[in-house]
């Protein structure tokens, strides 16, 4: 049925752990895919349940047999099926996994390897480089005490760490296997991407992540398999789009790299999808020009103006109609979740159109990381979902979200200052603005450090403005911001769509009627009173995110 109405939390078995996640996992479902990926040219390896168990076991034993157990390992490398079995092995057997964003400079990787007291180190084949320069220049640092007991491990040499377990375990060494989880125990240190100032660690218990695992999945059900192309050293990437999964007991297709993410879509063939803005926005945009090519957009557009008639009365033509738009993501998918930024509700609106849900969630890696999310059957555009079972969510005074639960972190690593900014009696202050309707669901309205504060006193939310900006196609990226007691919005426009819909237009002169458009619904000290054109990009962190400051 199409109502969307309040319903039923889904069921499914409590996890304690992490470790007790996949335990659970191999009994319940051993010969089931967990996770494929593609090796070489055309070979598909896929790995069941108890296969990953197996391999998590045997590389957790010989972790302790490195005398390891109670470290912090960095992991460093791009998406891969050994990256995850190194995390688990790490988590589950008492140490400390620090997943490290593989795009930084060395100087960077370094920092933080000393930022998080790391003593050793697993890394990929394509970031050798990156992870040695970042060690040697480790060993160069006067206050890293033990620079010499450092340990540096490549992924390449996995089998072999693997072989060497297995023996361990044959001979009856136990000690990770019968290593008891401590709940309240750190297990991971992950590094918020920062848009502002330096990245601070967040302290996740194995408490934490099983939590929002049980709770978050109680909210939305997963009927059919993923594709993991968010990256691992984010929560969203690998808390939500791979530990959720797994606790449903589908597939996860790994992808390694953007490159090949077309073909590896037609490979997986989605059920759901878990991304960020800035992949909904590009898809979107090759849907439109790939229809512009083939001289169709005329006619994609008249098709979801009859589809979306006929499903006000109960007729869903959507997966026939919309086969072709639909195959760009393998066919079967049916929906998009959604997290880490704001999305225009227009992108909502026209994926609904063609059959796939787009279910807007908020999560901070603070929260481990999801907090809220739209349900499969009850959902509300433009807003980010109703609470995760079990967690509180309250509205400060001045409109800051607040949370408290399971889900919130242990604080940020060895930076008591930073964490008594945040945490106060339990409730952790996300820095984010929003209200809670009456049935529950949460809009966020801007960065409470983001805001403009004007002479008048008014508050104005750059964020706010800036979706009005974005839901003009010529748009590509704007933002919004205060200069001498004006709103300016800088924009980096589509010069392609300019020079396809209006070539002979002045290009200042066509931005002011935007502007003028955008300023009539809005009270005057919520105006913009300038409109700044920039020729390249703004610059970006690497987790796509625009650097305000």
């Amino acid at each position: 049925s199409m109502k969307n109405i309040p319903y039923d939390l889904y069921e499914l078995p409590l996890i304690r752990d992490i470790k007790d996640m996949i335990i659970q996992k191999k009994e319940q479902k051993p010969n089931d895919i967990a996770f494929t990926y593609s090796k070489g040219r055309n070979q598909i390896v896929k790995k069941t349940y108890r296969e990953f168990h197996d391999e998590v076991n045997a590389l957790g034993t010989w972790i302790h047999n490195q005398n390891l157990q109670e470290k912090h390992i960095a992991v460093i490398g791009e998406n891969s099926y050994e990256w995850l079995v190194c995390f688990f092995a790490i988590v589950c057997g008492g140490a400390v996994a620090v997943p490290i964003d593989k795009e930084l400079p060395a100087e960077e990787i370094r920092n933080l390897l000393i930022k998080a007291d790391v003593q050793a180190v697993i890394y990929s084949k394509s970031y050798r480089e990156v992870a040695e320069n970042a060690i040697e220049m480790l060993s160069h640092n006067e206050e890293q005490e033990n620079a010499n007991d450092f340990k540096a491990f490549s992924m390449a040499d996995l089998e072999s760490f693997l072989e060497k377990g297995k023996e361990l375990l044959a001979s009856g060494y136990r000690s990770f296997i019968d290593y008891q989880i401590d709940r309240k125990k750190m297990c991971c240190i992950m590094f918020t991407s920062g848009t502002s100032g330096s990245s601070k660690g967040v302290m996740l218990s194995h408490e934490n992540i099983a939590e929002d695992i049980n709770s978050s999945c109680r909210l939305f059900v997963l009927e059919g398999n993923t594709i993991a192309v968010l990256p691992f050293h984010h929560a969203f990437g690998l808390v939500v789009a791979v530990f959720m999964v797994f606790h449903y007991g589908y597939t996860i297709y790994i992808n390694r790299s953007l490159k090949t993410i077309q073909k590896d879509l037609q490979i997986a063939k989605p059920q759901t999808m878990f991304l960020v803005p800035l992949f909904v926005e590009t898809f979107h945009k090759q849907i439109w020009e790939t229809a512009k090519k083939e001289g169709k957009e005329q006619l994609l557009k008249r098709m979801m103006k009859l589809s979306d008639f006929l499903l006000k009365f109960g007729v869903d033509l959507r997966k026939k109609l919309f086969a072709s738009v639909r195959q760009a993501f393998g066919g079967e998918t049916e929906y998009i979740i959604c997290g880490g930024a704001p999305l225009g509700v227009q992108y909502i609106k026209k994926f609904r159109s063609w059959g796939i849900e787009i279910l807007n969630g908020y999560g901070t890696t603070e929260c481990a990381p999801c907090a809220a999310v739209n349900r499969n059957r009850y959902h509300k555009d433009g807003t980010v979902g109703v609470a995760v079972p079990g967690v509180h969510m309250s509205i400060g005074e001045d409109s800051e979200v607040f949370i408290k639960g399971s889900i919130v972190m242990m604080g940020y690593y060895k930076d008591d200052n930073a964490t008594n900014g945040v945490l106060s009696d339990g409730w952790y202050a996300t820095g984010d603005l929003g209200f809670i309707d009456e049935d529950g669901f949460l809009t966020l309205t801007g960065r409470k450090k983001n805001l403009i504060i004007l002479s008048n006193g008014e508050n104005v939310s750059p964020e706010e403005l800036e979706l009005d900006f974005l839901k003009y196609e010529v748009v590509q990226e704007v933002l919004v911001y205060e200069r001498n007691q004006m709103i300016v919005a800088e924009i980096y426009p589509d010069t392609d769509y300019l020079k396809e819909n209006d070539s002979d237009v002045d290009v200042q002169e066509y931005f002011d009627r935007i502007r003028s458009e955008v300023n009539r619904n809005r009270p005057i000290y919520k105006q913009v009173g300038e409109i700044l054109l920039r020729d390249s990009e703004f610059p970006k962190n690497t987790s796509k995110k625009i650097l305000r400051y």
